[in-house]
């Protein structure tokens, strides 16, 4: 006894429409989840005022740049999926941690900066998660970084020999931060 068949005509059409359909989906999700995405096009004007933020340039007493990082370094970072724009510098401090923590607390918050705590860990010490703050509305908001670091990790980071002046004390590094457009961002979003 044959088996029954089935005409193979009427499932060609669903199934090429269904084909079809996703296909041009792919194709439009694929081009539609780029646009969202920012690029460091157009954004040296941006750059130069993360540059120009005075914080940048706010230190404890006693805190210096060390000799080939003494300047800002600023970059738009386009290799994630979304641009991320940044002025960063480094300094030595004889002091402790805490005094740096102390001393950007009072000096950031003065110039409008709000002070953000990590919520998946609010126990850590600043001394030792260091601290972020935010400021502006959208269109025009920062971020501000101040971490800590050592002469090892300057090492790994930009290839740096640190010299005697990270041996004692607080090294730390400062970052002024933004998207491309100055969208609101979070420190811990």
């Amino acid at each position: 006894m044959p088996l029954p068949t089935c005409p193979v005509r009427p499932l060609v059409l669903p199934v090429a429409l269904l084909l079809g359909t996703a296909l041009m989906t792919a194709g439009l999700t694929g081009c539609s989840a780029l646009s969202p995405f920012n690029t460091c096009d157009d954004t040296a004007a941006r750059l130069k005022d993360l540059r120009s933020q005075p914080i940048l340039n706010s230190t404890p007493g006693g805190a210096t740049a060390p000799e080939g990082l003494d300047s800002v370094d600023s970059r738009c970072i386009d290799d994630t999926g979304d641009a991320w724009l940044y002025a960063a510098r480094v300094y030595a401090f004889p002091g402790s941690r805490q005094k740096v923590v102390d001393f950007y607390r009072t000096t950031a918050e003065s110039d409008g900066w709000h002070l953000q705590h990590d919520p998946s860990d609010p126990n850590t010490p600043d001394t030792t998660a260091g601290l972020c703050f935010t400021k502006g509305g959208d269109g025009e908001a920062l971020l501000l970084t101040v971490q800590f670091t050592t002469a090892n990790e300057l090492k790994m980071e930009y290839d740096y020999d640190a010299g005697p002046e990270f041996d004692s004390g607080s090294g730390f590094e400062m970052e002024v931060g933004s998207e491309t457009d100055g969208a609101i961002t979070g420190c811990f979003d």
